[in-house]
């Protein structure tokens, strides 16, 4: 009856996270990568969708320069972003002077 007990005073959330943490364990790095790697760029893609919801005119007033100031902000992040994924790191180099 204890055990019962204790079984009920879980919520719902709780074992949702708990079953996450079990799911994960038995994930390996590259199930682990495309599960983060969709969620994360559909949720960029859906931002920058939203991001495009602000050139009705008929709603928002913006400049050229508004709009430049933007697409670079996202232009520097996007390459930063893209040099991490294209620059290979290795243990292998010997240091000299």
């Amino acid at each position: 009856m204890l055990d019962i007990c204790r079984i009920m005073v879980y919520s719902y959330g709780e074992i949702i996270k708990e079953y996450i943490i079990m799911k994960k364990q038995n994930e390996s790095k590259r199930d682990c990568f495309v599960r983060i790697a969709e969620a994360r760029t559909n949720k960029i893609i859906d931002m920058l969708r939203l991001l495009g919801n602000c050139s009705n005119t008929a709603t928002y007033e913006y400049t050229k320069e508004d709009v430049k100031k933007i697409f670079t902000a996202i232009d520097e992040e996007l390459k930063a972003t893209k040099t991490k994924f294209d620059t290979v790191t290795t243990n292998n180099s010997k240091f000299k002077l």
